[in-house]
């Protein structure tokens, strides 16, 4: 799934503002997916996963900061979450399914966020973008 320059271009701009509240905004999906998709709390059963726990602002700051590095590396993000892609698929063994529905939660909200700035055409780039991210981390899966 190739992005456009355009969508490139939608997706770096959000993400500049996007990186200024990068660590809630992080939190933020990690707890829109374990209230909305309870099954996904079964990965972190040594965390404390109330609403702005320390371990889950921990995690959602390294869920964006890899996204942040695929932003960066936008023209290839295989190779910026190769590491990332192996700890998930051979030693955490995380469900495939789990990236999309993360995926869903960060598009909500980055949507939420920034409503005025999230046209039609940004949410469709950020939701290519985001498939793409997840799509190579479930690539050692195959």
């Amino acid at each position: 799934m190739t992005l456009t320059q355009a969508e490139k271009a939608a997706v770096v701009t959000i993400w500049a503002k996007v990186a200024t509240q990068s660590d809630a905004i992080g939190a933020e999906s990690l707890e829109r997916l374990f209230s909305s998709y309870p099954q996904t709390k079964t990965y972190f059963p040594h965390f404390d996963l109330s609403q702005g726990s320390v371990q889950l602002r921990g995690h959602g700051s390294k869920v964006m900061n890899a996204i942040g590095e695929a932003v960066k590396n936008i023209d290839d993000i295989r190779s910026a979450l190769a590491k990332l892609s192996e700890l998930h698929a051979y030693i955490l063994r995380v469900d495939p399914v789990n990236f999309k529905l993360l995926s869903h939660c960060i598009l909500c909200s980055v949507a939420a966020r920034y409503p005025s700035d999230f046209t039609p055409e940004v949410h469709a780039a950020w939701d290519k973008f985001l498939s793409s991210v997840s799509s190579v981390l479930t690539e050692k899966y195959r």
